[in-house]
This record gives C-alpha cells, structure tokens and sequence, in this order.
C-alpha cells in the first residue's frame, strides 16, 4: 500500500478550532436543520450540495428533488439497484460503503494504522472491552471514508448472523482527512456503534463512526441508535433464538443521517485485502476489497 502524500501544515488551521467546538450542540442543531420540511429551504440545501459535490443524481432511485421529503430524505437516498453490482463470488469480501479508502491492512497486534505516523487501540475503538478485542488482534482492518456526495447506507461486507452492538460514548471532531492525520486516536475519540457478526471469515465487526454534524447513526434492525448521548458504554446482546437476526452480504446494514467513516475488523489470518488498492483510492458499495483466506470461488 501506498503511503498518502505528507500532511500540510494548513491542517491545523482546520483542526485546531474543534477543540473548542460543542460537538453535540451544533450536531443537534444540524440535525433539526435537515429535517425541516419547508420546500424552499430543504430543496436549497439540496441544490447546494448536489452542486458543491458534484453529486450524481443519475443513481438515485428518485433523482427528482421535489420527491424528497427534507434534506436528510435526500442525503439517505436509495439508488437504482443496478448502479451498484456487488462482487457475488463467495469468497469476496464487499465493500460496506462508497467512500475513500483511509486506511488498510493489518494490525500490528492490538494497533490500527490512522494515517502516516499514527496508531490507534483496538481495545479503545471497540469501547475498552479487552475480550473482544481478543478476537481481532493481529487481524485485518480498513477504514472507509465518505464524503458529502457519496451514498450514505452501508452494507454488509460479507453474509452474517448478529452477536451484539455497542453504542460509545465520545466526541464528534470531523473526520475528513486533515482531521485523520491530526487528532491523535480520532476513531477511538469519537462517538461510534460497533455491529458485531458471525460470518464464515469468524467474528466481523463494522463500525460506523459519528463526526460533526454527524450525530445520527441508525441500522436496520434497531433504527436510530445515538441520539439520544448515552453514558457509559451501552451493550446490546443477540443471542435468543426468537432474537435471531441474518443479514446477506451485501444487504443494507445501516445508514449515516450525514455522512462519516466506516471501519471494518476481521480476525488475523481470516482474509487478504487486494494488492491493487492504496490509501485514497475509491471503492464503491459492493466492489470487492479482498478474499478470504484459502477460500476459492
């Protein structure tokens, strides 16, 4: 993997100022904003975004902004099913997002690459808990960035039966690229949900990461999971047979209500990430990232 260009020294221009921020505040207040439904207004924001990211409204289900109930109805947007194919073959591992690669490859036993120079914790990420933690040491990761034009529902990587989810507590600095190589532990700082799988690769986990103006998180089966801002750490557990939830690779998982980072966790050994790709690249939702180790198909 290619390393990313050196960090400017600009970026701490655009850092610096969240410290000082009230993360949730104004989370909360972009929030409401997205979800006003007065046509002028929400159909303004929507312009402003299709136009200001260059979004392809070719994709969507309905690429008419009039059929978009407010902005947050338009940013969660369904596309034409056959926009985003996904790799079938049994032993691919899937995108879960459209996005930029942020990071990928290894742990160096219980440490994530960030950016260039900087690690993070596995057991701070997955909430402080050392037993889970267990199962991905040395294992294989990438971290999946999405910006404001991309799609925002993310998907299964590979076919899975629910475990449990964790909701963590934290802060909400922005998780665009300056950000990533300047705020030191930024995944394991912020707000997330970890969804914890059963898979044929073992335990998978995909955890979608709040940021600011990022305050919302929901998946399929819970629905809007943070807000509220819960303390501590909040477990649900999946294991009753009347309980049981099975979800397909490629199925959708989960959504951003505003747009954030996807971080994928596989135990060591369980897979290999293709050598074609490097730190920035694109992937879309479905596009296969990697095959599962000794697996054939």
């Amino acid at each position: 993997m290619s390393n990313p260009s050196l960090p400017l020294w600009s970026d701490w221009a655009k850092v610096l100022p969240q410290y000082l921020l009230p993360h949730h505040l104004i989370s909360r207040c972009v929030l409401r904003a997205t979800r006003v439904r007065v046509v002028w207004f929400k159909n303004l924001l929507i312009r402003w975004v299709i136009n200001a990211y260059n979004v392809d409204m070719s994709e969507a289900l309905s690429p008419d902004i009039n059929a978009y109930q407010h902005f947050n109805h338009f940013f969660t947007r369904s596309l034409k099913p056959e926009v985003r194919p996904f790799d079938s073959r049994a032993n691919r591992v899937l995108s879960p997002a459209d996005g930029r690669i942020s990071a990928m490859g290894y742990l160096n036993d219980s440490l994530l690459l960030q950016a260039k120079g900087h690690e993070y914790s596995l057991q701070q990420l997955l909430g402080g808990d050392v037993e889970l933690a267990d199962k991905f040491r040395g294992g294989a990761f990438t971290t999946i960035y999405l910006s404001p034009r991309d799609y925002h529902r993310y998907h299964m990587p590979l076919a899975g039966r629910l475990r449990q989810m964790l909701y963590v507590p934290g802060r909400l600095f922005s998780v665009n690229p300056a950000s990533v190589r300047r705020v030191r532990h930024l995944f394991a700082r912020n707000e997330r949900v970890i969804a914890l799988f059963d898979t044929q690769a073992g335990p998978m986990a995909v955890i979608p990461v709040g940021a600011l103006n990022v305050a919302c998180i929901e998946t399929v089966w819970h629905g809007v999971v943070t807000p509220p801002h819960r303390q501590p750490v909040h477990r649900w557990v999946y294991d009753r047979q009347d309980d049981i939830i099975q979800l397909d690779k490629g199925a959708e998982l989960g959504r951003f209500n505003m747009g954030s980072t996807v971080i994928l966790l596989f135990p060591k050994d369980a897979l290999h990430w293709d050598d074609a790709f490097n730190i920035g690249d694109s992937v879309r939702m479905g596009q296969g990232l990697g095959s599962l180790t000794g697996a054939t198909g």
